[in-house]
């Protein structure tokens, strides 16, 4: 059985990620292409990160014409989670191609486990939910053996229409040991572009690995279709031997280690130096985690000594109130603190903020600006508050969303919903916020090396400051003239 696997979310349709010129392989396809490889299965592996159209796959599929299209994004990288409305498009129109042609589509992602009506009315065969892989495997094999109509009911993880109602199968038990999963076959990919890319644009290699599938914290804007409050870790020795596959076969730079968590797990981040310092394997890297985590023992020393080099943090707000209403579970005080510990042990710390949550004022906008230029983090990722099915903030407002309830892109950043302000308002302040840090990052590191570049931003922090006083004050006037 020959097998076209693809993914929705193409980087050419992100101009925000296309200009940062930072690609990572899609891990999550890549681990699936290696399974179904296990089983004596023809794989076609087409790579939308490094595609320069959607044509491409569309030619694909005419060209191999295979006996399955299996669509299966990578849901180990942040971007496919958004359920962004241009990677759906191009989802849907590669199971109407395949359709024409007769082809099975079988579709694995955050957004068609959430919004699986418009992928089974284009004609989707089945969609997997949950974690994908062992429930993959009995797909194909039913598929391979012209069995899975009939045997469709029995599998669990899957949708499907069954005459016009979405049938929902019983969930798929997680995988209890993620060490039995085998490393990613990277034969799949083109490696050496990969590499080009980052060499001529960053100096440097970095490459993608997971080590945990999950995140027990109940944030109630954050969605967790497919492993939901689940927490599953490899060992470390398990880890570390890919790292130090990856190092050999590949000369790697630097990891990005996408867990939602890093070493959640008591003592895996010290066992995990350990067993780095014991194989000479110690390759800097960048994680997630919180700040509260950060705090909890030796966690940044060990850190520092499995080579960490970035820490990002759910920061969110400077305002302990709105934090709160995140049900965040941690405190401003713990991101300061964190910060001062992280740059005492040369980690760098970085702070994902976002803006525009139910509740929060300008007195809160102020809070989180003073956070920054107090903390002043590595780099800041800037975004405003997105709904997305099956969170408790979706439940809260989705009276109030209209027609769009998806952003186009990963730089849309639309407030759908009614918040304090219109959503041009969080336009600018997203762009005046990030001139400020700028702006006062080189002033305060003394780097008047760059003395155009604080110009530059300067100005851009003086414009923005303009137009959003001009905004405020138009406000306050709307407002005190709809009171009279």
């Amino acid at each position: 059985m020959k097998i076209l696997l693809v993914q929705s979310y193409f980087r050419v349709l992100d101009p925000k990620e296309l200009e940062r010129q930072m690609p990572y392989p899609p891990l999550g396809s890549i681990y699936a292409a290696t399974l179904l490889k296990a089983l004596n299965l023809e794989i076609i592996f087409f790579d939308s990160m490094l595609a320069e159209s959607t044509d491409e796959a569309h030619k694909k599929i005419i060209e191999h014409k295979p006996d399955v299209l299996l669509i299966y994004d990578d849901e180990f990288n942040y971007l496919t989670k958004m359920c962004l409305s241009n990677m759906r498009h191009a989802a849907l129109s590669f199971i109407s191609t395949a359709k024409k042609l007769n082809i099975p589509v079988i579709v694995y992602s955050s957004d068609a486990t959430d919004f699986p009506q418009p992928y089974l009315n284009a004609g989707c065969d089945a969609i997997i939910y949950g974690e994908g892989e062992i429930t993959l495997i009995e797909i194909m094999r039913t598929l391979d053996a012209g069995e899975f109509e009939v045997r469709k009911h029995d599998i669990d993880g899957i949708k499907f229409l069954s005459g016009s109602k979405i049938k929902i199968n019983s969930s798929r038990k997680l995988i209890e040991n993620l060490d039995t999963l085998p490393f990613p076959d990277y034969s799949f990919i083109d490696m050496d572009r990969y590499k080009e890319i980052w060499l001529s644009h960053h100096g440097y290699f970095s490459l993608n690995i997971s080590t945990t599938r999950g995140c027990p914290y109940r944030c109630n804007w954050c969605a967790k279709p497919l492993y939901g409050k689940s927490y599953k870790s490899r060992s470390v020795k398990n880890v570390v031997n890919q790292i130090k596959l990856l190092k050999e076969e590949y000369s790697i730079d630097h990891l990005w280690i996408t867990d939602d968590i890093f070493g959640l797990k008591p003592g895996w981040i010290s066992d995990f130096a350990e067993e780095c310092k014991k194989q000479n394997i110690i390759v800097p890297y960048k994680c997630l985690s919180r700040p509260d985590l950060l705090l909890r023992g030796s966690t940044i020393e060990d850190l520092k000594n499995s080579g960490c080099k970035t820490i990002w943090i759910g920061a969110e707000s400077g305002s302990q109130k709105i934090l709160d209403a995140m049900d965040k579970g941690t405190t401003i005080e713990q991101i300061y603190i964190a910060s001062e510990s992280a740059a005492r042990y040369g980690i760098e710390i970085a702070f994902f903020i976002q803006f525009g949550y139910p509740g929060e004022v300008w007195e809160d906008i102020l809070l989180t600006r003073k956070m920054i230029r107090e903390c002043l983090p590595a780099d800041i990722g800037i975004s405003v508050s997105y709904p997305l099915p099956g969170t408790k903030f979706h439940d809260r407002i989705k009276e109030e969303l209209k027609e769009k309830q998806n952003w186009i892109d990963s730089d849309d950043l639309d407030l759908m919903f009614r918040g304090s302000y219109e959503r041009s308002f969080y336009k600018l302040l997203h762009r005046f916020v990030h001139a400020e840090y700028r702006m006062v990052k080189i002033f305060k590191e003394r780097k008047f090396g760059r003395l155009s570049h604080f110009i530059y931003y300067l100005f851009k922090f003086i414009y923005f400051r303009i137009k959003l006083q001009f905004y405020l004050k138009f406000e306050n006037f709307q407002a005190a003239a709809e009171a009279r």
